[in-house]
């Protein structure tokens, strides 16, 4: 199976770019695709076993009841474009036009993420058919939908052949590529042309993103260029949150200060860092999260070293806990805890991981900083730099005094302004990419 021309899951075709068949065309795609999936089909049983029938379009009588005829649907593989559908799934229901849509993943993980932010605005949910030939026909005589929406990465040649055969309008969303994906496309560039003019209309990302599309022969008429709505769902998810948990936990005299994501190497950094701080600030706090939680043990040893040491497990316990340093010490928790905190420092920056999330931080307006290691999110902290709202770091001594200076009013304003601005200019990529595809459909 192919996730934007690069192999996924248990259907691989190296071996076909190895004997030269750099020139697949559809029939042959296909072709190949019914040959190999009885061959690929026992591996694939026993690593789909959750939702197989599903995944081979074969729906008992309760489920096809529960299938929305004529409506959207829309595939989010997993959690992160589950993430990126969401302000996606809140437009459709806040417009109005359309009734609730199907959404289908491929991961049990994107299905509870599916359930937890948006189980109120789908109609239904489905694991996503394979993609072979006569499934993805099944699947479609028993959906009919009137509009087919994919999200970032997600493409299958199959089900968008078929789609354009049945006069199916389908629309890629949030599209990206990366460095790989790009590199796949460009050595078959006559068969994604193909697959990408299966869609209606390409909805990307970035100016990058349509080059790179505009590489492979398509007309620029289909291809725009929206945003990212993944920054709509961070602004969503922040709208949403509850931090009363968290204002309960870090609740107390003296500022508090976050190290998150951090690798190993960085609790050190982190730590020295809070010394300084502490030896002119006594009253203030460390929340340190490493960025794997089984981690946490070894980085609270090394915390009692510096300060009262408490896991939040412990402190969530209902017992008086007293720390100088709280270590977390589960997952899902730390986005609540960047919108407690007085000021932040983003992991995998200063130890050469690529960074870590900093928009998460960024969201709540919170003066923050990171390490020189920043490859995963330049654009980010790049923006987010010369806004004024994330400064770099190189060691202990600097974090130390961005904590410091971050407690002034005027370095909380600077954060604040030069957050929203950047995301000023980056949000509503939701709405505009509905839009697109509702003017597409003829459903202004």
């Amino acid at each position: 199976m192919w996730k934007t021309g690069v192999p996924s899951g248990s259907f691989t075709f190296t071996s076909c770019s190895k004997r030269g068949w750099h020139d697949l065309t559809p029939f042959l795609y296909r072709a190949l695709i019914s040959v190999l999936y009885p061959a690929f089909y026992p591996r694939l049983a026993r690593k789909y076993a959750e939702g197989l029938d599903e995944r081979r379009a074969l729906y008992p009588e309760e489920k096809r009841r529960e299938l929305p005829e004529n409506s959207l649907w829309i595939h989010a593989v997993s959690v992160g474009e589950v993430q990126s559908a969401w302000p996606l799934l809140e437009q459709i229901a806040e417009d109005g036009r359309v009734g609730k849509p199907l959404l289908s993943t491929t991961t049990a993980t994107g299905r509870d993420m599916a359930f937890r932010l948006a189980g109120n605005l789908v109609s239904g949910h489905i694991f996503y058919p394979w993609d072979v030939p006569r499934i993805v026909r099944r699947a479609l005589d028993a959906i009919r939908p009137k509009g087919y929406i994919v999200i970032e990465t997600e493409i299958w040649p199959s089900m968008l052949f078929e789609l354009k055969r049945r006069n199916i309008p389908a629309f890629l969303v949030n599209g990206r590529f990366s460095e790989r994906t790009a590199a796949n496309i460009r050595r078959r560039p006559s068969f994604w042309r193909e697959v990408y003019d299966s869609f209606s209309l390409l909805l990307v990302r970035s100016g990058t993103d349509r080059s790179l599309l505009l590489e492979t022969g398509l007309g620029d008429e289909k291809i725009r260029v929206t945003g990212d709505c993944k920054i709509d769902a961070l602004l969503l998810r922040r709208k949403k949150a509850d931090l009363s948990w968290a204002k309960k936990i870090a609740g107390g005299a003296g500022p508090v200060f976050l190290a998150g994501s951090t690798h190993q190497g960085e609790e050190t950094v982190a730590l020295d860092a809070y010394r300084i701080v502490r030896s002119k600030l006594p009253s203030a706090r460390l929340i340190l999260a490493p960025r794997h939680p089984e981690r946490s043990g070894e980085a609270a040893a090394l915390a009692r070293g510096y300060a009262p040491t408490a896991l939040l497990s412990e402190a969530e316990s209902g017992r008086a806990v007293d720390w100088g340093v709280l270590v977390i010490d589960r997952i899902g928790v730390l986005f609540d805890l960047y919108g407690v905190a007085d000021s932040a420092f983003i992991g995998g920056s200063i130890v050469d991981k690529g960074g870590q999330n900093i928009m998460e931080p960024a969201a709540f307006g919170i003066p923050f900083s990171h390490g020189p290691f920043m490859r995963d999110f330049v654009d980010a902290a790049e923006g987010l730099g010369k806004k004024g709202a994330a400064v770099l770091v190189r060691d202990a001594g600097e974090i130390g005094a961005h904590w410091m200076r971050s407690l002034k009013e005027e370095e909380k304003q600077k954060a604040r302004t030069g957050a929203g601005e950047f995301f000023a200019a980056l949000g509503g990529a939701a709405a505009v990419s509905l839009d697109a595809i509702y003017g597409e459909m003829n459903l202004r």
